[in-house]
This record gives C-alpha cells, structure tokens and sequence, in this order.
C-alpha cells in the first residue's frame, strides 16, 4: 500500500521592518528604527541616527525633537543607537531621547566625541558611548552592522550595511562622492560593489532633483584660495562649524595669503576643538584669538565666523551690528559666505547682508560666486553611479522634502529598481519575500525642547480640552520679493476632525500669503495664526486642535 507523501512548506522568513520618525517629508531629525523579527515574538530593534531641527516658524527658533511616543504604543526599545555621522541633524537630540532607552550608542571617533560634550552639558553619564572606526563591523541583537566610508560635509561620514535574517539593507546617511576632498579618502568603489546586489537601500534624497554632480571640496579650496588672495583689509569668512574641510582650506589659503587665523563663535570653537584632538586638522595654521586681532594690520587678519544664516546671536550679525566686543569691520573689509541659505532664512540673510554693506564691506556670496561653496549631497549622477556599484533591488527614499523623495523615486525607477513607496514619519514599512509593503502608519505629534524639556508642541487654538481632534498641516513655502508664495500641495493629517474642504482652504490661503509682509518664518506663522483659526472656524462644524508647521523650499539645501 503506497504511504501518503509528505509535503513540506517552505520555512517563512522573517521580515524586516522600517519605522522612520524623523528626515521624512523635511530635511533635517534624522531618526530611523529597524526591526527583525515576527511580531508578538521576539523582535529586534535597532535606532539609526538620532537628529534634531531648528523650527525656524516659531519665536525664538526652538529646537524640534522626534516623537517617541509611537514606540511606547509598539514596545518597541532600541537595543542599540547607532550614529552615521556628527551633523546635528543626526545627532542633536540623543541627549534628550536616549535617556528613554539607556542603550549603548556606536558612533565613530568625531561624533563620539561631539555627542560626550553634548552628554556633559546636560549632566549625562557619557559611558554608554562607545567608539566605532569606519569600516568595522558590529553586531547588536539579530543585527549585523558595517561602517563603510563615504564622502560628506563632516568627516568620518558613513553609510551602514545592516544584515538581519537574509535581508540585506544599505543605509547611506548623508553623502557625495567628492574626488577631491581635504580631509579623508575618497570612496572606494570595490568596497561597494562587492555589497551587490543588496535587497534596499534607504537613501539620502537631498539633492535628487539636481541633474549632474556635486562639488568637490577640493574645487572649493581652490576658490577660496584666490579670493581670499584678492581682498584688501580684514576678511571675515562665514561658514558651517561642522565643514571641516572648509574650515581647513580657509586656513590654509590665510597662511599663504600671510594672514593670521582667528575663529569666532562657540560652536566653531567646539568643533575645531574637537577635531584637533582626533588629529584632523594637524596642519591648521595657529590660531590668533579674537582679543589680539586688533593688534594686527587689517592686511595680516583673517576670521572664521559662524552666523552664516544670519541668525541674530551669532558672530557675524554682532559684527554687522557694531557689537562685538573685540573687533570691528570697516570700509574695504570683506566677507565671504562660504555656504548656501537654508530654505527659510533668505529674508534674515538679506538682512545681515544690509547691514554689512552699510559698514562698507564688500560681500562675496553664492549670488555672485557660486565657486565658494560645495553641497555635502549627492546630485543624480552620483546617485546612479553608487546603485550602478551595489545593484538595490528596492529604494526607500529619505532625508528630505515630500519633492526631493519623488525626484530620488524617478531616479531609481529610470535605473530599473522598485520603489513603490515615499515614505513619511510614522509609516510602519515591511520588507519581505514580496516587496515592501506599508503595513500601518501612525502620526507624530511635533515635540520641542521647552524650558530643558522635552514638551508637545502646542496647538494654534488654545485651550485642548474643548477641541474636537487634531489637524496637522505642513505649508511649505518661498520667499519672494513680494512676500511668500506656497510651493506644492497642502500636507494635512486630521484626527477625528471635521471633514476640510483642501481646495477652498489652499486657494484662501494663497490669498492670505499674497497680503502678508514679514521677514521671517516665525513672523509669518505670528501673522497667519489669527487668520487661521478665523477661516476654520467659520469653515469647520466643530474646531479641532491645529498643529502649523511651516517649512521653506529652495532647489538645493546643503550643509
């Protein structure tokens, strides 16, 4: 009698999991969670990146935090943080959230460094830091992690090949590929394309929508070079504290220019403090403090600045106000902006910009000498150029704006590689046998750092216990000579509130911007708060609880 044959399934693979809350839809709070494992049993969590904001719309410019409050809904506590790189954006809030999770923190030598005197200054044990060289490997839980070089505006930037199970997941951080950079080597493509083929890579979008490549700090320097040669009297140079390479060639071109280095700002002064003692910036001329410059002929003296952004307590905007205490700019002194406006903060730069040419100081910036600065992004050549080298399968784009992510899609598809989804704070994605897949999505409550705190930012409307659900609105918008304009479609979320008409709203609101005369973000969302809650009042049948974000646009942002 023949015996029943045995039928044997295939073992299911467990999927791995995707949770970003924060980079995704804006630039900037770079916070990503990856999970392995099946739910209801034993999963594996690991936290990459742990970044903050500046919220430029709000008075006095606070600081702006990932919400963790969908990890407490999920149980979810990170065995590990790991850290890309020390840009603020991805390691500005890990004194604030990771006293919830107590977990061990990898980071490389730079960030190790920068994330303990941050540690020290909110009275934080700095043990849990532990330091990472580039291109080692780790292993945390179901993890497997690599740290593998690649070229940015900071060094010691990298991406990380994470394995769990039999997904592999290429997550890139922030990056270029720069031929010619000062500080670090250059990418080496045999140690990315002996990845491929990789299952996904998450991928910075920044610059996606640039055709082309970016450039090279190498070029940079060179420009630098000749214009600082060109000058007469004192020059002031004003650029990112975390550029190192920037801030070395700007040392370097005063040496041979027979011009001393000062630097001038706080977070300068940390962060070349910082690198010194790693050894990064051996070759740094010596630097001259500030109380001395005015013992120099204006020929011999050169400043580093911060406030590049024109923001209102930094260096540079004491120096256009007559305020320093131990410098002063006069006539036929120069200035150079050795970095690009951050979307946002035009107006406060044509500001500070006014102010120096009332004082006489010549101005070179990226209106007329675009040469000066380099963006630490890739554009769509480079971007092609690595996923020719690791082959993805899939792409999850992240680090930017709702358009950046679709022109880094369209970049992928042209390139034959999937990628169904743009995904946005809170989406729960599942990578398995059959793709990525959208399982849930939980919406996130903006937080902000208040008074040492941790603290949910508070509505347009008041008093909480009479509203009916909430309304998140993100208003993306560019300055113009007139006023603000608003750029691409309204970003709303409703939590149990009234239906809204979006197009009767958004064509109000065009009208609205076109009235309104304001210099700033914060000014702007002072002027439209009032209007607001007058049109949904008169609009809604019962008023919810609204939340206002408004963001900035511009083609390229860069750091």
């Amino acid at each position: 009698m023949p015996q029943a044959r045995v039928q044997i399934r295939p073992r299911r693979r467990p999927p791995l999991r995707f949770l970003p809350l924060g980079g995704c839809g804006e630039i900037g709070m770079n916070l990503n969670l990856y999970g392995y494992g099946e739910k209801n049993h034993e999963e594996s969590w690991i936290a990459v990146d742990c970044g903050m904001m500046i919220r430029q719309d709000l008075p006095d410019s606070p600081l702006q935090v990932p919400d963790l409050s969908t990890l407490d809904t999920l149980d979810i506590t990170p065995e590990a943080l790991i850290i890309t790189h020390g840009h603020e954006d991805h390691i500005g809030a890990a004194a604030w959230l990771w006293p919830q999770w107590g977990c061990p923190i990898h980071a490389t030598p730079l960030a190790a460094g920068l994330l303990r005197a941050k540690f020290a200054e909110r009275g934080l044990s700095q043990q849990a830091i532990q330091v990472i060289e580039p291109g080692e490997a780790l292993s945390v839980g179901a993890f497997t992690l690599r740290y593998l070089p690649l070229t940015h505006s900071i060094p010691e930037s990298c991406a990380l090949l994470i394995a769990a199970g039999c997904h592999r997941v290429l997550h890139t951080g922030d990056w270029k590929l720069d031929p010619a950079p000062l500080i670090g080597p250059t990418v080496d493509p045999e140690t990315y394309r002996a990845l491929a083929p990789v299952d996904l890579v998450v991928g910075d979008s920044t610059n996606a929508p640039l055709p082309g490549h970016s450039r090279s700090e190498g070029q940079v320097a060179d420009a630098l070079a000749a214009a600082i040669d060109g000058c007469q009297g004192r020059v002031v140079v004003s650029c990112f504290a975390s550029n190192l390479a920037r801030v070395l060639a700007i040392g370097r071109a005063a040496e041979r220019c027979g011009r001393r280095v000062s630097l001038m700002g706080r977070s300068m002064e940390r962060m070349v403090g910082v690198a010194r003692g790693l050894g990064y910036l051996d070759d740094l001329p010596p630097l001259v403090p500030v109380t001395d410059l005015g013992y120099l002929p204006p020929d011999e003296v050169l400043v580093v600045a911060t406030g590049s952004q024109g923001e209102p307590r930094a260096a540079l905007s004491r120096l256009a106000k007559g305020r320093h205490p131990h410098f002063e700019l006069e006539p036929g002194d120069s200035v150079i902006f050795s970095s690009k406006a951050i979307p946002g903060n035009e107006r406060l730069i044509e500001r500070l910009k006014r102010g120096l040419t009332r004082l006489g100081v010549s101005l070179l910036d990226e209106t007329n000498h675009a040469e000066l600065h380099a963006s630490g992004h890739p554009a769509q050549e480079e971007l092609a150029t690595l996923y020719g080298w690791v082959r993805p399968r899939h792409l999850l784009p992240v680090h930017g704006e709702s358009r950046h992510q679709q022109a880094h899609r369209e970049v992928a598809r042209a390139l034959g590689i999937m990628a169904p989804l743009i995904p946005r704070n809170g989406d729960m994605i599942r990578l398995d046998t059959e793709g990525l897949h959208l399982e849930t999505r939980h919406p996130q409550t903006p937080r902000i750092i208040h008074q040492d705190e941790v603290a949910r930012l508070p509505g347009l409307g008041g008093n909480v216990e009479h509203r009916h659900g909430q309304l998140y609105l993100a208003l993306t918008v560019a300055a113009t000579d007139d006023g603000w304009t608003r750029i691409g479609r309204l970003l709303l979320d409703t939590h149990d509130a009234s239906p809204l008409d979006e197009d009767a709203f958004s064509d109000w609101l065009d009208d609205c911007l076109d009235d309104i005369q304001v210099e700033s973000l914060a000014e702007l969302r002072l002027a439209l708060r009032p209007r607001m809650l007058a049109w949904f009042g008169d609009h809604l049948r019962r008023m919810p609880e609204i939340h206002l974000q408004i963001l900035a646009a511009e083609a390229e942002i860069s750091k």
